[in-house]
């Protein structure tokens, strides 16, 4: 092996000893996550409701309804999820974050929970914080994910044959040997096969840990080029000196009419509030229920009510659309099913790695030597 390649197999394995745990419990915790909406929707019922014929109650009726099961709570959110799926209030209380779920029809209760008792929430944040302060957290899963990054591309070129006649054994498992070859083989050849898939899940995920990552994606699906437009989206405020205007009617009603009236055709509309006095109020409506990559985006002043900015998703930069798309490519839904089976097997995967590494390296350090056999020489006897 060459000067270059023991350098790269020293980096490579300390690297794999620094993020190993993280990278195994972010790729076991997002195999899990993959498929939560439908085994939740198999679990719950009242994830579901039968679809009627009839205006959908308005915001401000819920909100009321939804305080009777946490009174002493703000609401900070509205979401209608679909034709067939509850309307869901978000509620901020001394305990946490309530979601209560009604019917979106009638009005009529469904459930209510503590969304950090949710067991896809509790996965979720092990696996965006390792249950960490989430400014903490982040950074650790972060950096961790950077170093999976870099043990890849080293993993490629430490694994890559010279020869094309070891090809054919490189990309292949040999079942029939001996386990440690087994091992060998499933580190070095599922890694490879994961490793474009395994790639796309680290930047997607690296994106909600770093803004530097998700600006680079935006600025790549853009080719450089910058829109003023969308970069308002940041700084937009609320006028505080019309604190205490009073509205024609209720401000979740005004931003749903408005957003629900525009974009008639989406399938999911989700209303909720920034906090503080210059916070302002967003409608977002998606084209698909429980997908977040096709949608419309407004803003409103929170104390006149003003629609003071919107960008619809036909308007939007292909960068956006690949920032909007963020989440979807990362679970795998963005192409339905199959994209969920290949996201969690290659997490699957990622998740194998660092345990099949190091059964590698502690192989190699506690490899018995060969016991050398003493040769006799018959030597002539003496009389």
């Amino acid at each position: 092996m060459s000067a270059f390649k023991k350098g790269l197999l020293f980096t490579h394995r300390w690297l794999g000893f620094i993020s190993g745990l993280v990278v195994f419990i972010v790729s076991i915790t997002g195999c899990l996550f993959c498929f939560q909406d439908g085994i939740q929707d198999a679990l719950h019922n009242y994830r579901h409701v039968a679809v009627q014929n009839k205006p959908m109650v308005k915001p401000s009726i819920l909100q009321q309804q939804a305080l009777k099961y946490v009174p002493k709570g703000t609401v900070s959110a509205v979401a209608y999820l679909g034709a067939d799926r509850p309307a869901q209030i978000g509620i901020t209380d001394k305990d946490g974050y309530h979601s209560v779920f009604l019917n979106p029809y009638t009005g009529a209760f469904l459930h209510e929970e503590l969304m950090q008792s949710n067991f896809f929430i509790v996965v979720e944040y092990i696996h965006l914080y390792l249950l960490m302060p989430p400014d903490i957290g982040k950074v650790v899963v972060g950096v961790s994910v950077l170093i999976f990054v870099a043990l890849m591309i080293t993993g490629i070129i430490l694994w890559w044959p010279k020869r094309k006649t070891d090809r054919k054994r490189s990309f292949t498992i040999k079942w029939n040997g001996r386990w440690r070859r087994v091992n060998y083989d499933l580190h070095n050849v599922l890694g490879f096969y994961a490793t474009s898939i395994a790639l796309i899940l680290a930047i997607t995920g690296l994106s909600m840990s770093f803004k530097w990552v998700e600006q680079g994606i935006y600025k790549a699906g853009n080719l450089g080029k910058h829109y003023a437009r969308e970069a308002q989206m940041e700084s937009l405020k609320s006028d505080s000196l019309q604190k205490g205007t009073t509205l024609a009617q209720p401000l979740y009603d005004h931003v749903y009419n408005i957003t629900a009236k525009n974009s008639s055709d989406a399938s999911m509309y989700v209303i909720y509030e920034e906090a503080g006095a210059a916070g302002t109020v967003r409608g977002i409506a998606y084209a698909k229920s429980l997908h977040y990559t096709t949608n419309d985006f407004y803003v409103f002043d929170k104390h006149t009510g003003k629609l003071i900015y919107h960008l619809l998703d036909n308007e939007k930069s292909a960068g956006l659309k690949l920032n909007n798309a963020n989440y979807d490519i990362h679970v795998g839904q963005i192409a339905g099913l199959p994209g969920k089976i290949i996201a969690f097997v290659a997490s699957l995967i990622c998740a194998s790695l660092p345990i099949t590494g190091f059964i590698i390296w502690y192989g190699k350090r506690n490899k018995k030597k060969p016991i050398r056999r003493r040769r006799h020489i018959n030597t002539p006897q003496t009389v």
